[in-house]
C-alpha cells in the first residue's frame, strides 16, 4: 500500500494493518513510522482482531503508547457497544492517543435498555475527549429490502452524532468499494454532502477534509492540495 501511495500524490496517507499484540509490533512500527505516508493502524472488530478482549493486554497497551509517542493514530472499525466501551478504557490508559471511530452510523443500538444506556454513556464520554474523532461513513442502510436515498431518513442519526461531536470532530469516509453493497458511490456521497453543506460551507470543509488533517496529521504532497 505504501509503495502504491508513493507513486500517486493524490494519496496523502495510509492507515495500516499491524497486530499490536504481536512480539514484532514495535519493530514493525519503528520501520513503518519512518515513512511519512504511514499515518497509523486499524484495530477493532475486524481481521480477527478483538479490541474489547485485548484492551487490558500489557503488550497491546505498550504498543498503543508507542503508537501515540510516534504521533500516529488508531482507527477502530465495526462498532458495537463493547468496542465503544473498550475505546473509552483504552483512551483512559493512553490519553494522548488520537483515535478515529470508523463507520459509527452503521452501529445498531442494542434493544436491551441497560445496554442502550451503556452505549450512550460511552459515546457521551468519548465526545468529551478532543483526541477522538468519528468517521461518518456507512451511513446508508437497508430497510425492508430497500436502501433509502433521502437524507431525511438518516437525519436523526446524523443529528445525534453532530450534537455529540460537533463540526470539528466528524470526518468524511467514502467506505468505497464496500459502500457498493448499499448504493452506487454517487448516492452514498449525495446523502452526506446534502447534510453537511446544509450546515454551511465552513462546516462542510471541516467534514470533507480539514478535520482529517487534525486526526491523521497528513502532509500535502502537491501544491494544488489544501492545507490546514
Amino acid at each position: 500500500m505504501l509503495d502504491t501511495a508513493e507513486k500517486d500524490p493524490i494519496i496523502v496517507g495510509v492507515v495500516g494493518n499491524l497486530d499490536v499484540t504481536k512480539a514484532d509490533f514495535l519493530r514493525n512500527l519503528d520501520r513503518f513510522r519512518r515513512n511519512r505516508l504511514f499515518r497509523g493502524i486499524r484495530y477493532g472488530n475486524l481481521w480477527g482482531y478483538d479490541l474489547p478482549a485485548q484492551v487490558a493486554n500489557p503488550r497491546l497497551l505498550a504498543g498503543m503508547k508507542a503508537l501515540a509517542a510516534a504521533g500516529l493514530s488508531l482507527d477502530t472499525a465495526n462498532q458495537n457497544p463493547k468496542l465503544l466501551e473498550a475505546v473509552v478504557r483504552l483512551s483512559d490508559r493512553v490519553p494522548d492517543l488520537r483515535i478515529v471511530i470508523d463507520h459509527l452510523p452503521q452501529m445498531q443500538l442494542p434493544v436491551d435498555p441497560q445496554a442502550q444506556r451503556t452505549s450512550q454513556s460511552a459515546l457521551r464520554e468519548l465526545s468529551k475527549r478532543k483526541q477522538v474523532w468519528v468517521k461518518i461513513s456507512e451511513v446508508l442502510r437497508r430497510v425492508n429490502g430497500r436502501v433509502p436515498a433521502d437524507v431525511d431518513f438518516y437525519r436523526a442519526t446524523l443529528d445525534r452524532l453532530w450534537g455529540l461531536f460537533g463540526e470539528d470532530r466528524l470526518i468524511y469516509g467514502s467506505d468505497w468499494p464496500n459502500s457498493d453493497q448499499w448504493a452506487p458511490y454517487a448516492a452514498v456521497l449525495r446523502v452526506v454532502r446534502e447534510y453537511f453543506t446544509g450546515k454551511g460551507n465552513a462546516a462542510a470543509e471541516k467534514y470533507f477534509w480539514r478535520n482529517s488533517v487534525a486526526a491523521y496529521r497528513w502532509i500535502k504532497r502537491d501544491e494544488t492540495q489544501p492545507s490546514a
